[in-house]
Protein backbone atom coordinates (compact mmCIF):
# COMPACT_ATOMS: atom_id res chain seq x y z
CA UNK A 1 0.00 0.00 0.00
CA UNK A 2 1.33 3.20 -0.98
CA UNK A 3 2.14 5.70 1.06
CA UNK A 4 -1.00 8.20 2.49
CA UNK A 5 1.41 11.27 1.02
CA UNK A 6 1.60 9.92 -2.19
CA UNK A 7 -2.07 9.02 -3.94
CA UNK A 8 -1.65 7.33 -7.41
CA UNK A 9 -5.09 8.11 -8.01
CA UNK A 10 -6.46 11.62 -7.90
CA UNK A 11 -10.10 12.63 -8.41
CA UNK A 12 -10.62 16.33 -9.49
CA UNK A 13 -14.38 17.48 -8.72
CA UNK A 14 -18.00 18.00 -6.92
CA UNK A 15 -18.65 16.66 -3.76
CA UNK A 16 -22.03 16.99 -2.57
CA UNK A 17 -25.22 15.26 -0.40
CA UNK A 18 -28.60 14.21 -2.51
CA UNK A 19 -31.45 14.71 -1.00
CA UNK A 20 -33.33 12.34 -2.65
CA UNK A 21 -37.54 12.14 -2.64
CA UNK A 22 -39.01 9.48 -4.45
CA UNK A 23 -42.06 8.37 -6.54
CA UNK A 24 -45.00 8.23 -4.28
CA UNK A 25 -43.76 9.98 -1.38
CA UNK A 26 -42.64 9.21 1.61
CA UNK A 27 -39.14 11.15 3.78
CA UNK A 28 -36.59 12.57 1.87
CA UNK A 29 -33.51 10.26 2.32
CA UNK A 30 -30.05 12.44 2.21
CA UNK A 31 -27.20 10.45 0.46
CA UNK A 32 -23.16 11.70 -0.27
CA UNK A 33 -23.28 12.61 -3.93
CA UNK A 34 -21.39 14.09 -6.91
CA UNK A 35 -19.98 12.37 -10.27
CA UNK A 36 -16.22 12.79 -9.22
CA UNK A 37 -16.39 11.57 -5.55
CA UNK A 38 -18.82 8.97 -6.93
CA UNK A 39 -15.88 7.56 -9.03
CA UNK A 40 -13.25 8.28 -6.04
CA UNK A 41 -15.37 6.25 -3.88
CA UNK A 42 -16.01 3.47 -6.53
CA UNK A 43 -12.09 3.26 -7.16
CA UNK A 44 -11.64 3.20 -3.43
CA UNK A 45 -13.88 0.02 -3.25
CA UNK A 46 -12.05 -1.95 -5.70
CA UNK A 47 -8.63 -1.11 -3.59
CA UNK A 48 -7.43 1.67 -5.19
CA UNK A 49 -5.02 4.14 -3.62
CA UNK A 50 -7.18 7.43 -4.30
CA UNK A 51 -7.64 10.52 -3.52
CA UNK A 52 -10.36 13.57 -3.84
CA UNK A 53 -9.17 17.43 -4.75
CA UNK A 54 -12.42 18.75 -3.89
CA UNK A 55 -13.93 21.58 -1.81
CA UNK A 56 -16.91 21.12 1.35
CA UNK A 57 -18.26 22.78 4.16
CA UNK A 58 -17.26 22.36 7.96
CA UNK A 59 -21.64 21.35 8.72
CA UNK A 60 -23.17 18.22 9.44
CA UNK A 61 -23.62 17.47 5.23
CA UNK A 62 -19.91 18.10 5.14
CA UNK A 63 -19.35 15.37 7.74
CA UNK A 64 -21.46 12.87 6.00
CA UNK A 65 -19.29 13.10 3.21
CA UNK A 66 -16.10 13.27 4.80
CA UNK A 67 -17.38 10.11 7.02
CA UNK A 68 -18.61 7.91 3.76
CA UNK A 69 -15.13 8.89 1.94
CA UNK A 70 -13.78 7.49 4.88
CA UNK A 71 -15.43 4.48 4.90
CA UNK A 72 -14.49 3.98 1.24
CA UNK A 73 -10.77 4.07 1.53
CA UNK A 74 -10.49 7.55 -0.28
CA UNK A 75 -8.58 10.74 1.13
CA UNK A 76 -9.14 14.47 1.00
CA UNK A 77 -6.24 16.80 -0.24
CA UNK A 78 -5.52 19.73 1.82
CA UNK A 79 -7.49 22.60 1.56
CA UNK A 80 -10.71 20.87 1.08
CA UNK A 81 -12.43 22.09 3.58
CA UNK A 82 -13.66 25.93 4.06
CA UNK A 83 -16.66 28.29 5.51
CA UNK A 84 -19.33 27.68 2.96
CA UNK A 85 -22.50 25.04 3.23
CA UNK A 86 -21.56 21.46 1.67
CA UNK A 87 -23.09 21.43 -1.94
CA UNK A 88 -26.65 19.86 -2.29
CA UNK A 89 -28.25 18.77 -4.72
CA UNK A 90 -31.76 17.64 -4.96
CA UNK A 91 -33.25 14.51 -6.71
CA UNK A 92 -36.67 13.49 -7.82
CA UNK A 93 -36.57 9.92 -8.51
CA UNK A 94 -39.43 8.57 -10.75
CA UNK A 95 -41.59 5.22 -11.13
CA UNK A 96 -38.97 3.95 -13.52
CA UNK A 97 -35.95 4.66 -11.47
CA UNK A 98 -34.57 7.67 -13.35
CA UNK A 99 -33.16 10.76 -11.50
CA UNK A 100 -33.48 14.85 -12.05
CA UNK A 101 -31.35 17.27 -10.10
CA UNK A 102 -31.92 21.15 -8.82
CA UNK A 103 -28.50 21.96 -7.42
CA UNK A 104 -27.74 24.16 -4.49
CA UNK A 105 -23.58 24.70 -5.53
CA UNK A 106 -20.28 26.00 -4.30
CA UNK A 107 -17.86 25.36 -6.51
CA UNK A 108 -13.76 26.09 -6.07
CA UNK A 109 -10.56 24.07 -5.60
CA UNK A 110 -7.94 24.57 -3.59
CA UNK A 111 -4.57 25.07 -4.87
CA UNK A 112 -2.48 21.90 -4.36
CA UNK A 113 0.31 20.48 -6.27
CA UNK A 114 -0.46 16.62 -6.92
CA UNK A 115 2.24 14.25 -6.15
CA UNK A 116 4.82 13.55 -8.58
CA UNK A 117 4.69 9.90 -9.18
CA UNK A 118 0.10 10.30 -9.69
CA UNK A 119 -0.80 7.83 -12.31
CA UNK A 120 -4.20 8.73 -13.03
CA UNK A 121 -6.09 12.09 -12.70
CA UNK A 122 -9.84 12.00 -13.67
CA UNK A 123 -12.48 15.10 -13.76
CA UNK A 124 -15.61 15.43 -14.97
CA UNK A 125 -19.84 16.45 -14.18
CA UNK A 126 -20.28 19.62 -12.39
CA UNK A 127 -16.54 20.23 -11.45
CA UNK A 128 -15.62 20.47 -14.86
CA UNK A 129 -18.72 23.33 -15.98
CA UNK A 130 -18.58 25.49 -13.31
CA UNK A 131 -16.00 27.86 -13.10
CA UNK A 132 -13.90 28.98 -10.87
CA UNK A 133 -13.66 25.45 -9.87
CA UNK A 134 -13.47 23.94 -13.11
CA UNK A 135 -10.73 26.14 -15.10
CA UNK A 136 -8.90 24.54 -12.23
CA UNK A 137 -9.83 21.14 -12.79
CA UNK A 138 -8.89 21.75 -16.88
CA UNK A 139 -5.19 23.29 -15.92
CA UNK A 140 -4.80 20.52 -13.79
CA UNK A 141 -6.00 17.68 -16.56
CA UNK A 142 -3.82 19.79 -18.77
CA UNK A 143 -0.57 19.68 -15.94
CA UNK A 144 -0.24 16.24 -15.60
CA UNK A 145 -1.09 15.28 -19.50
CA UNK A 146 1.97 12.94 -20.72
CA UNK A 147 3.16 12.14 -17.10
CA UNK A 148 -0.62 10.51 -15.83
CA UNK A 149 -3.27 9.06 -17.61
CA UNK A 150 -5.93 11.63 -18.02
CA UNK A 151 -10.02 11.09 -18.08
CA UNK A 152 -12.95 12.83 -18.06
CA UNK A 153 -16.77 12.34 -17.90
CA UNK A 154 -18.59 15.17 -18.94
CA UNK A 155 -22.12 13.70 -17.56
CA UNK A 156 -23.20 17.00 -18.77
CA UNK A 157 -26.15 19.31 -16.03
CA UNK A 158 -28.03 21.69 -18.52
CA UNK A 159 -28.79 23.93 -15.54
CA UNK A 160 -25.30 25.03 -15.46
CA UNK A 161 -25.09 26.09 -19.11
CA UNK A 162 -26.72 28.78 -21.08
CA UNK A 163 -27.03 26.33 -23.82
CA UNK A 164 -26.05 23.16 -25.76
CA UNK A 165 -22.85 25.23 -27.93
CA UNK A 166 -21.72 26.81 -24.75
CA UNK A 167 -21.35 23.41 -23.22
CA UNK A 168 -19.73 22.25 -25.77
CA UNK A 169 -17.32 24.34 -26.13
CA UNK A 170 -15.99 23.70 -22.44
CA UNK A 171 -16.50 20.11 -23.29
CA UNK A 172 -14.06 19.70 -25.80
CA UNK A 173 -11.60 21.50 -24.40
CA UNK A 174 -11.62 18.56 -21.56
CA UNK A 175 -12.24 15.87 -24.00
CA UNK A 176 -8.93 17.28 -25.74
CA UNK A 177 -6.72 17.10 -22.19
CA UNK A 178 -8.17 13.73 -21.63
CA UNK A 179 -6.50 10.37 -23.03
CA UNK A 180 -9.81 8.42 -21.76
CA UNK A 181 -13.27 9.53 -22.32
CA UNK A 182 -16.49 8.74 -21.14
CA UNK A 183 -19.81 9.86 -22.20
CA UNK A 184 -23.62 8.96 -21.99
CA UNK A 185 -25.68 9.30 -24.93
CA UNK A 186 -28.08 11.26 -22.98
CA UNK A 187 -24.96 13.41 -23.09
CA UNK A 188 -24.76 13.48 -26.72
CA UNK A 189 -28.25 14.22 -27.22
CA UNK A 190 -28.09 17.51 -25.79
CA UNK A 191 -25.00 18.52 -26.93
CA UNK A 192 -25.16 17.61 -30.22
CA UNK A 193 -29.24 16.66 -30.84
CA UNK A 194 -29.39 14.42 -33.92
CA UNK A 195 -25.77 13.28 -34.77
CA UNK A 196 -24.60 9.81 -34.93
CA UNK A 197 -23.19 8.66 -31.15
CA UNK A 198 -20.50 6.70 -32.86
CA UNK A 199 -19.16 9.52 -35.33
CA UNK A 200 -19.03 12.19 -32.55
CA UNK A 201 -17.10 9.60 -30.28
CA UNK A 202 -14.88 8.97 -33.63
CA UNK A 203 -14.62 12.98 -33.62
CA UNK A 204 -13.94 13.53 -29.85
CA UNK A 205 -10.96 10.51 -30.33
CA UNK A 206 -9.49 12.65 -32.80
CA UNK A 207 -9.41 15.61 -30.66
CA UNK A 208 -6.67 13.84 -28.54
CA UNK A 209 -8.02 11.05 -26.82
CA UNK A 210 -6.98 7.38 -27.14
CA UNK A 211 -10.22 6.24 -26.15
CA UNK A 212 -13.94 7.78 -26.15
CA UNK A 213 -16.66 5.09 -24.57
CA UNK A 214 -20.52 6.61 -24.96
CA UNK A 215 -22.80 4.30 -22.41
CA UNK A 216 -25.81 3.35 -24.05
CA UNK A 217 -28.39 2.26 -20.72
CA UNK A 218 -29.42 -1.38 -21.58
CA UNK A 219 -28.18 -1.40 -25.24
CA UNK A 220 -24.40 -1.16 -23.86
CA UNK A 221 -22.04 1.17 -25.53
CA UNK A 222 -19.97 2.47 -28.22
CA UNK A 223 -16.46 2.20 -28.02
CA UNK A 224 -14.19 3.95 -30.08
CA UNK A 225 -10.11 3.97 -30.33
CA UNK A 226 -7.44 3.96 -32.79
CA UNK A 227 -7.72 0.46 -33.86
CA UNK A 228 -11.70 0.79 -34.77
CA UNK A 229 -15.12 0.97 -33.15
CA UNK A 230 -16.88 -1.79 -30.84
CA UNK A 231 -20.50 -2.03 -30.05
CA UNK A 232 -20.51 -3.44 -26.67
CA UNK A 233 -23.96 -5.06 -25.30
CA UNK A 234 -25.28 -4.95 -21.88
CA UNK A 235 -26.68 -7.78 -19.64
CA UNK A 236 -29.92 -7.98 -18.81
CA UNK A 237 -30.64 -6.41 -15.59
CA UNK A 238 -33.69 -5.44 -12.92
CA UNK A 239 -33.19 -2.31 -12.00
CA UNK A 240 -33.72 -0.65 -9.39
CA UNK A 241 -32.41 2.81 -10.09
CA UNK A 242 -29.86 4.15 -12.21
CA UNK A 243 -28.58 7.00 -9.80
CA UNK A 244 -24.82 6.23 -9.43
CA UNK A 245 -24.66 3.80 -12.67
CA UNK A 246 -22.43 5.97 -15.20
CA UNK A 247 -19.88 6.60 -12.69
CA UNK A 248 -19.45 3.21 -11.61
CA UNK A 249 -19.25 2.21 -15.18
CA UNK A 250 -16.26 5.19 -15.31
CA UNK A 251 -14.96 3.72 -11.81
CA UNK A 252 -15.00 -0.04 -13.45
CA UNK A 253 -13.33 1.33 -16.57
CA UNK A 254 -10.43 2.89 -14.82
CA UNK A 255 -10.25 -0.05 -12.32
CA UNK A 256 -9.82 -2.00 -15.96
CA UNK A 257 -7.26 -0.20 -16.90
CA UNK A 258 -4.89 -0.30 -14.08
CA UNK A 259 -5.72 -4.19 -14.20
CA UNK A 260 -3.79 -4.29 -17.73
CA UNK A 261 -1.32 -2.13 -16.36
CA UNK A 262 -2.37 0.97 -18.36
CA UNK A 263 -2.34 3.71 -16.64
CA UNK A 264 0.44 6.40 -16.09
CA UNK A 265 3.50 7.95 -18.41
CA UNK A 266 5.05 4.54 -19.31
CA UNK A 267 1.47 2.70 -20.42
CA UNK A 268 0.74 5.92 -22.75
CA UNK A 269 2.50 4.40 -25.97
CA UNK A 270 0.43 0.82 -25.24
CA UNK A 271 -2.89 2.29 -24.48
CA UNK A 272 -3.09 4.82 -27.83
CA UNK A 273 -2.22 1.14 -29.68
CA UNK A 274 -4.32 -0.89 -27.90
CA UNK A 275 -5.90 -4.02 -29.33
CA UNK A 276 -9.34 -4.67 -29.67
CA UNK A 277 -9.69 -7.48 -27.71
CA UNK A 278 -7.88 -5.82 -24.62
CA UNK A 279 -10.52 -2.18 -25.21
CA UNK A 280 -13.52 -4.77 -25.17
CA UNK A 281 -12.56 -6.37 -22.03
CA UNK A 282 -12.33 -3.02 -20.73
CA UNK A 283 -15.46 -1.80 -21.72
CA UNK A 284 -17.33 -5.28 -20.30
CA UNK A 285 -15.86 -4.80 -16.94
CA UNK A 286 -17.22 -0.60 -16.65
CA UNK A 287 -20.33 -2.53 -17.66
CA UNK A 288 -20.21 -4.99 -15.37
CA UNK A 289 -19.59 -2.48 -12.77
CA UNK A 290 -22.32 -0.13 -13.64
CA UNK A 291 -25.01 -3.18 -13.96
CA UNK A 292 -24.10 -4.36 -10.38
CA UNK A 293 -24.93 -0.66 -9.04
CA UNK A 294 -28.14 -0.31 -11.21
CA UNK A 295 -29.35 -3.93 -10.14
CA UNK A 296 -29.60 -1.69 -5.52
CA UNK A 297 -30.87 1.37 -4.57
CA UNK A 298 -28.33 4.55 -4.40
CA UNK A 299 -24.82 5.12 -5.82
CA UNK A 300 -23.76 1.63 -4.40
CA UNK A 301 -20.68 0.54 -6.59
CA UNK A 302 -19.31 -2.81 -6.40
CA UNK A 303 -16.41 -3.73 -4.22
CA UNK A 304 -13.64 -5.78 -5.82
CA UNK A 305 -15.19 -8.93 -5.09
CA UNK A 306 -18.51 -8.52 -6.38
CA UNK A 307 -17.01 -7.72 -9.72
CA UNK A 308 -15.04 -10.14 -10.19
CA UNK A 309 -17.38 -12.24 -9.01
Amino acid sequence: MAAPSTPRSVVVGEALVDVVHRAGGGPAAEHPGGSPLNVAHGLGRLGHDVALLTRLGDDAHGRLLRGHLDAGGVRLLPGAVDGDPTSVARAEIDAEGKATYEFDLVWRLPEVALPPDVALVHTGSIGAAVDPGARTALEVLRSVRGRATTSYDPNVRPAFFTSPAAALARVEEFVAAADVVKASDEDLDWLLPGEDVEAVARRWQALGPALVVVTRGSRGAVAVSGAGTLHVPAPRVDVVDTVGAGDAFMSGLLHALAEHDLLGAAALPRLRHLDLRTFEALVGTAIRSASITCSRAGANPPTRAELDG
